[in-house]
């Protein structure tokens, strides 16, 4: 398995328009990318423009096939300027 850790930030005016695009993202793709086991979308109400997502793929290029896909594209290209900060982080070895 290949995770992917992102860490957004995300501008306090952006955050309700930005939370539903990135649910429909993370949704899309465990339903059309077979390479995506697990995408998770954590938040917490008391940090309100922080999202954390836990991504799990067959291996890095399952991940890499991700980046192409139509429904990443788009809602990458929708998101862009309501973002602050993001941060990946990529594992190449998951033990469970």
């Amino acid at each position: 398995m290949y995770a992917v850790t992102v860490v957004f930030q995300i501008k306090a005016e952006a955050v309700e328009d930005f939370l539903p695009l990135m649910i429909a993202n993370a949704e899309a793709s465990l339903k059309d990318e077979p390479g995506c086991r697990k995408f998770d979308v954590c938040t917490d109400p008391d940090r309100p423009g922080d999202v954390f997502l836990y991504e799990l793929y067959d291996d890095a290029d399952a991940f890499q096939a991700h980046l192409q896909t139509h429904h990443f594209k788009s809602f990458d290209a929708k998101v862009a300027g309501m973002i602050a900060q993001k941060t990946v982080r990529t594992y190449a070895k998951v033990a469970s």
